[in-house]
C-alpha cells in the first residue's frame, strides 16, 4: 500500500507560482473564495460566511496533512504571499495508489493560465513525490475551462455520471477525467 508523509510539507515552484501551506493568515482570501457562488458553482460544499467558517475550512485542511490523508497549497505569485487560488490532491486513496485533484482561483486570477501552471506542477508532485499511480478529477460538464484545462495536462475524460450529486437541493452531473503515471511520463518524457 502507498505509504503517504507530508512532513515537512512539500512547498512547490513554477516559472510564476510559489505554492506554500495554507495557514491562517489567508483567512480573509478563503471567505473571498469559498463564500464568492461564482467559484463555488461547481463545488458541493456549503458557502463559507465568516471568519469562523473559514478557519474551521482552514483547520480541517491542516489535519488532513498532519494525518497524510490529503494536501492542499496556497496558489501565490511569485514575490507576492498573497493566497490567489487552493490547489491539492483530496480523497487520497492508498490502497489504489489514486488520489483526486481538485483547484480554484479568484475569478480576478482566470483566464492566465495559472491554473493549468499549478495542476502541472501538482501532477508532477503527486506521480514522483507520492508515487501515485492516477490522478483523477471530477467537474461538472459545463465547467468547459476547467476540462480544457485537464486536458491540456493530458487528462482523459473516462467517464458521465448522470446525476450522481446533490448541490444545493439538486442532482447533477459530473465528467470524472484521469491521468495514469505511465501516461504522464510518457508525456513528459520522464521528466
Amino acid at each position: 500500500m502507498l505509504a503517504i508523509n507530508f512532513s515537512p510539507f512539500p512547498n512547490l515552484e513554477t516559472e510564476r507560482l510559489f505554492l506554500r501551506r495554507v495557514d491562517v493568515k489567508d483567512v480573509n482570501e478563503i471567505i473571498a473564495l469559498r463564500s464568492n457562488p461564482e467559484t463555488m458553482k461547481y463545488i458541493p460544499r456549503p458557502l463559507v460566511k465568516t471568519i469562523e467558517d473559514a478557519l474551521v475550512h482552514i483547520a480541517m485542511m491542516d489535519t488532513k496533512i498532519e494525518n497524510n490523508e490529503g494536501i492542499n497549497w496556497a496558489i501565490t505569485q511569485k514575490g507576492n504571499p498573497k493566497l490567489i487560488g487552493v490547489i491539492g490532491h483530496y480523497k487520497i486513496k492508498p490502497e489504489h495508489y489514486r488520489a483526486e485533484i481538485g483547484y480554484m482561483l479568484l475569478p480576478e486570477f482566470s483566464g492566465k493560465g495559472i491554473i493549468s501552471e499549478a495542476v502541472k506542477e501538482v501532477v508532477k508532485y503527486g506521480f514522483k513525490g507520492m508515487q501515485l499511480h492516477s490522478i483523477e478529477a471530477v467537474i461538472a460538464p459545463e465547467n468547459y475551462a476547467s476540462a480544457k484545462v485537464l486536458e491540456k495536462n493530458g487528462f482523459i475524460k473516462e467517464a458521465h455520471h448522470r446525476k450522481i450529486l446533490p448541490i444545493r437541493g439538486e442532482w447533477v452531473d459530473n465528467y470524472e477525467f484521469a491521468i495514469l503515471e505511465e501516461d504522464y511520463f510518457k508525456i513528459n518524457n520522464r521528466a
